[in-house]
């Protein structure tokens, strides 16, 4: 309900505790369900003390029931446990503190858990949180490996020595949380958020040894999964024993069985690295030695061919097929030169003996007239008186036309 308050007309602290008071007082019984964190039975009281916490978030409320309420299940409930409150919400005005009245109390049982831890698989499976595709490969020789483990444990003592004995140059960040109880998922995620923002991290390790259902519940909470989800850098679960999954397994981009089979799986070992390294010598050693085998094989044989052993004998057999077309070639130029002379000779011979001066060795003369006309006719000789130049086989000389 508003109220009608200013600087000037201010509601005294007792007025408004007890409206907030007469307000939770109007609500109803609710079923909570959380981890106790603080347990306190005083001999003689009938009062038992209880917080109870979110253990996904930083969140606590105290709780308060009759002795012979938690008695019921005192046996099996302690502090660390789960369980499920059937309370009212109370205000205690004197100190403006709000509690919840129980009722009724009941342990959550492992079975219970399984499911519940069943069903949020399913859901962030759908989500696809859980697929093989986004999962990161680790590099192969990480520089920083980040770390996050229980102060002084045995998963970071393997961690660590098995990594240092595979490589001793590797270097770690490490960040100590709680790795069970109600500050381990918060603890935790922050651990994963750190790192992952650090720059030069090459892979994070998440390590825990083994330990119950309920130990292990804090690497299958909802707030973790969506945190290594997320990260940029590739991460590595190592939580529990080999039968141990809880759901960071599944998120991970790789599982370990143990804190020391994640030693073995992200650091390389190093004599194994120096083998591989010789065996790969020796192999490309053995490679080239065939390679070079194998050609000087193929140089030899080509070298005990004929053709290169005795190179000449291929220009000494072409030799006296070069002189016989020599030869050859010679005797036809030589008929084609004598045919060619005889024919040159007949024609000289025809041509000498159609030639005027031939005609003229025969006892010819050709007269011609002083303009060099030959006389064919009488006619052409002219008047009586004219000298004419007679041309014989012997020279010539002038003759005078008589009447």
């Amino acid at each position: 309900m508003a109220l009608q308050t200013s600087a000037e007309a201010p509601l005294p602290v007792g007025e408004v505790s007890r409206l907030i008071g007469g307000w939770i007082d109007r609500l109803g019984a609710v079923w909570v369900e959380g981890q106790i964190t603080q347990l306190s039975r005083r001999p003689g009281a009938g009062v038992v003390f209880l917080t109870l916490r979110d253990p996904s978030r930083d969140v606590s409320v105290g709780v308060t029931c009759f002795r012979q309420v938690f008695d019921r299940i005192a046996d099996v409930v302690t502090e660390g446990a789960r369980v499920v409150v059937l309370a009212k919400p109370e205000w205690y005005a004197p100190r403006g503190q709000l509690s919840l009245r129980a009722t009724e109390i009941r342990p959550v049982g492992v079975g219970e858990l399984l499911v519940r831890l069943e069903q949020l698989r399913k859901s962030l499976a759908s989500e696809g949180l859980f697929a093989l595709d986004r999962k990161k490969p680790l590099p192969f020789l990480p520089q920083l490996i980040g770390l996050v483990c229980g102060r002084a444990s045995a998963a970071e003592r393997d961690v660590l020595e098995n990594a240092r004995r595979r490589w001793p140059a590797v270097r770690f960040e490490v960040r100590n949380t709680a790795v069970q109880g109600v500050n381990a998922v918060n603890q935790v995620v922050q651990a994963v958020k750190e790192l992952d923002d650090l720059p030069g991290v090459d892979v994070i390790i998440v390590a825990r040894g083994g330990g119950s259902v309920e130990d292990l519940l804090p690497f299958s909470d909802e707030q973790l999964i969506r945190t290594v989800a997320a990260c940029r850098t590739p991460v590595v679960s190592a939580i529990g024993h080999e039968p141990d999954s809880p759901l960071l397994d599944l998120v991970a981009d790789l599982r370990a069985s143990t804190p020391t089979d994640a030693a073995k799986k992200v650091v390389p070992d190093v004599g194994e690295e120096l083998d591989r390294v010789r065996q790969l010598r020796d192999r490309a050693l053995r490679c080239v030695r065939g390679l070079l085998e194998r050609e000087e094989r193929g140089l030899a044989y080509a070298l005990a061919r004929p053709s290169m052993e005795h190179p000449q004998r291929m220009v000494d057999e072409r030799a006296s097929e070069i002189d016989a077309l020599v030869g050859r070639s010679r005797r036809v130029l030589g008929h084609l030169l004598d045919r060619a002379d005889s024919e040159l000779a007949h024609t000289r011979a025809r041509v000498v003996a159609l030639s005027p001066a031939a005609t003229l060795e025969r006892g010819y003369a050709v007269l011609q007239r002083a303009d060099g006309h030959v006389v064919r006719t009488p006619e052409d000789a002219g008047p009586a008186g004219d000298v004419l130049r007679a041309r014989v086989s012997g020279g010539e000389f002038a003759v005078r036309v008589a009447e």
